[in-house]
């Protein structure tokens, strides 16, 4: 079976009255330090009278800011990507990059909780032997103290709400990674992307799923930026797909901006499907 597959994500706005929008922030592009390969990419917008413009930021993030000149009932956003999903291995040939701020940003609380103690000093990751072991058991025992939850509800908690919860949402536990990592001297950064992953049956790959999905980056002296998945405990792969990486949860949103104020629904369509071999 071919290792190439397309992945169609659609989502679709509708508003209860002419609006105006603000200028929207579009993170649904690879970036480029993606270690997926992109075949091809195409993003498309309705109104097409809305104006799209692409820049690019310090972190690698391709980003489009996407402007309509007359009020809109509805805003449709479309993205095609083609990637090749050959498995990698995780910590090899991995890049510095460039490194954001961290403890200096303001982002990570001085004082250290009861609850954020208990979890970096777990004995599994007080018992690692060098820097990649340690995170990997940090994400380990996120990944078992933390259920996942769906939540459908913007925002993402602070690691302590995440920890007194002792669930959430893929965000939230990248977060509290993010955060756990911070406290014990690591850079590291939030991802925002894509996760492909496959079904199997009876041995044999039946379907493709996608989602939007969250994890953490971590920068591993050596190895450079090592991608962990709190949700299930591994590493990131191949069907891990960075749209974007940020200090912040907020600057890593896979759309953002302003509008009127107005009763909204949205509906989101996405379908991936291997591609033949050609």
């Amino acid at each position: 079976m071919s290792s190439h597959v397309m992945l169609t994500h659609r989502t679709c706005y509708r508003y209860d009255r002419p609006v105006s929008m603000g200028p929207q922030t579009i993170r649904l592009r690879p970036t480029l330090h993606s270690r997926t390969p992109v075949l091809s990419y195409n993003l498309h917008v309705q109104p097409t009278e809305c104006l799209v413009n692409w820049t690019q930021d310090a972190l690698g993030n391709q980003i489009a800011y996407v402007e309509c000149a007359d009020q809109v009932t509805q805003f449709d956003i479309e993205v095609a990507l083609m990637v090749d999903l050959t498995p990698y291995d995780p910590l090899a040939d991995t890049a510095i990059g460039p490194e954001p701020l961290n403890e200096g940003n303001g982002q990570t609380p001085q004082r250290i909780s009861e609850n954020m103690q208990s979890l970096i000093g777990a004995h599994q990751v007080l018992a690692a032997q060098n820097p990649l072991d340690k995170i990997k058991a940090l994400n380990q025992v996120i990944a078992q103290r933390i259920q996942y939850q769906r939540r459908m509800e913007p925002g993402v908690w602070t690691a302590e709400e995440t920890l007194q919860h002792a669930s959430g949402s893929c965000r939230d536990s990248a977060w509290l990674l993010v955060s756990a990592a911070r406290h014990l001297g690591f850079s590291a950064r939030f991802v925002s992307g894509y996760l492909i992953q496959e079904e199997c049956a009876e041995g044999k790959i039946t379907t493709l799923n996608g989602d939007l999905h969250a994890w953490a980056q971590v920068l591993i002296p050596q190895k450079g930026w090592i991608g962990f998945d709190t949700t299930s405990g591994f590493l990131a792969g191949a069907g891990h797909i960075p749209l974007a990486v940020a200090n912040t949860p907020q600057d890593a949103a896979p759309v953002s901006g302003v509008l009127d104020c107005c009763e909204a629904v949205f509906d989101v369509f996405m379908q991936v499907q291997h591609l033949p071999r050609q």
